[in-house]
């Protein structure tokens, strides 16, 4: 018979709930497997007569044969006709058998691409899952028009029936190609048609494919500095040289490209920079688009939060200004809209269609269609920029309360950078609290800061937070200063 210790193992493995959805015969099977793989059951030892262990177990004897018939066919256990049953000598030559009986052994050591260890090593791109005060970057979702998108999405699904659960062509479903092409024409003056546009899940994937295809591993790539640290994370990894370039007031300063060594793109954010909020002066849109002219090299724009401008209308973008086709301008969704829509695009010179949606296509291969079609409805019905007109609103009355509170509760800590758009605000300290236990203990408070020190690449920069507020009401955003109010004055030294 079964030693109690081994019965009692089975036992627990057809009572765990893990396994409930499997039938009774597979469970008693795959627990007596586990049992020969540990080594728990030596090879020769005699198994139970199936009429034995059933009762045992309290299960019929065709249940107990079942599971004996498939570990033979298997090869965990012999058959002998007048002997019973027996584990097999063949469980010896498997990989791992009888490892749960010996030491722990060492597993293989890591060995990565130079590539992997650059995505490893850069920690990837941490998104804040949950509106925690004061994630950057997070939208306000409970004032999005849940209705009106649930109506337009009965609408894909009466439709387009089943067609709409098959593959997107991975450029992206034509009607929000156009839907797109038309909204970035009209609100941010670009030259963009349906047949330019690509369709993504993100404007992280965006930077990837742009990091990918158009440069070679140690070619050089302008960056600004402080940059957007998911940008040069996806530079990093494709193994490319970001070269810093400063700001000032009015954004890159893009003069310094002309004195630096040569390289083959710049990536910008000129409509709202990211962290600083600066936007970039027309004569440096200018100066960029014909130092890419006389280079021959790209532009990278990303248009990450432009929607979101509060002092008049926001600059038109450098795309739309570029009459040479240097020009990869990146936009998303997740910002305007929510995070869990998952579509951004690209607006691409023509020569880049083809290769950037093929090498799509080696990614995720395509975006969901029902979302899309809903999307390009919730554009073409108005419903897109009547919902950025509302939120604008919103922001502009949450940047003003937390500059106001910040003012007011954290002035021996923090002095304000009220940028004139965006959804987040830099707040640089005017005390000598260290910043990365400022933010590891803002965590623990429940409070999500963006440090600004790793977003910069030169030495000497004034260290803070990026504080997001897009998300939070007036109230909440009071209790969640005076709760960093607590945090930072248990840390002044």
């Amino acid at each position: 018979m079964f030693k109690h210790a081994l019965l009692e193992s089975v036992k627990a493995w057809l009572g765990d709930p893990a396994h409930g959805d499997l039938p009774l015969h597979v469970r008693i099977q795959r627990a007596m497997r586990q049992l020969i793989l540990d080594g728990a059951l030596d090879v020769g030892r005699p198994l139970p007569a199936s009429r034995a262990l059933a009762r045992s177990l309290d299960v019929s004897r065709d249940t107990v044969e079942a599971a004996y018939g498939q570990l033979h066919a298997e090869g965990f256990i012999e058959r002998r006709v007048g002997s019973g049953s027996f584990v097999s000598a063949q469980v010896q030559r498997l990989p791992g058998h009888g490892l749960a009986r010996r030491s722990v052994q060492p597993g293989p050591a890591l060995r990565l691409s130079q590539r992997g260890q650059a995505m490893f090593a850069g920690g990837g791109v941490r998104d804040f899952l949950a509106p925690r005060a004061f994630a950057p970057g997070v939208p306000e979702t409970r004032n999005f028009p849940l209705h009106t998108w649930e109506r337009l999405q009965r609408q894909v699904l009466k439709e387009y029936g089943t067609q709409a659960l098959l593959h997107s062509p991975p450029q992206g479903m034509e009607a929000l190609r156009r839907a797109i092409a038309d909204y970035v024409n009209l609100e941010r003056g670009a030259r963009a048609t349906a047949d330019r546009v690509l369709v993504l899940t993100s404007s992280q994937q965006a930077l990837t494919l742009c990091a990918n295809l158009l440069l070679d591993a140690g070619e050089h790539i302008f960056i600004e500095d402080p940059a957007y640290h998911g940008a040069r994370k996806a530079f990093d990894a494709a193994g490319l040289n970001c070269v810093p370039v400063p700001l000032d007031a009015d954004g890159m300063q893009v003069e310094l490209l002309h004195d630096a060594a040569p390289a083959r793109a710049v990536f910008l954010t000129p409509s709202h920079q990211f962290p600083s909020g600066a936007t970039l002066a027309l004569e440096r849109r200018l100066a960029v688009i014909e130092w890419a002219r006389q280079q021959q090299a790209w532009i990278i724009e990303d248009d990450y939060d432009s929607e979101f401008h509060y002092a008049g209308k926001p600059t038109a973008c450098v795309q739309g200004l570029d009459p040479h086709e240097r020009t990869i301008y990146i936009g998303t969704f997740t910002k305007s809209l929510f995070p869990g829509l998952r579509i951004a695009y690209m607006v691409l010179p023509p020569v880049l269609v083809g290769p950037m949606t093929v090498a799509r296509t080696l990614q995720d291969g395509h975006s969901a269609p029902i979302p899309q079609l809903t999307l390009a409805r919730f554009i073409e019905g108005g419903h897109l920029g009547a919902h950025v007109r509302t939120m604008r609103a919103v922001y502009a009355q949450r940047r003003d309360m937390l500059a106001q509170l910040v003012r007011e509760h954290l002035a021996g800590f923090l002095e304000p950078r009220v940028p004139a758009g965006g959804m987040q605000m830099p707040c640089v300290f005017n005390c000598d609290i260290p910043e990365q236990e400022a933010v590891d203990a803002a965590r623990r408070a429940g409070i999500d800061l963006l440090g600004l020190t790793a977003l910069h690449a030169a030495p000497v920069h004034e260290p803070g937070f990026l504080m997001g507020f897009a998300a939070h009401t007036p109230g909440e955003l009071e209790l969640a200063v005076k709760k960093l109010a607590v945090v930072l004055q248990t840390l002044r030294r």
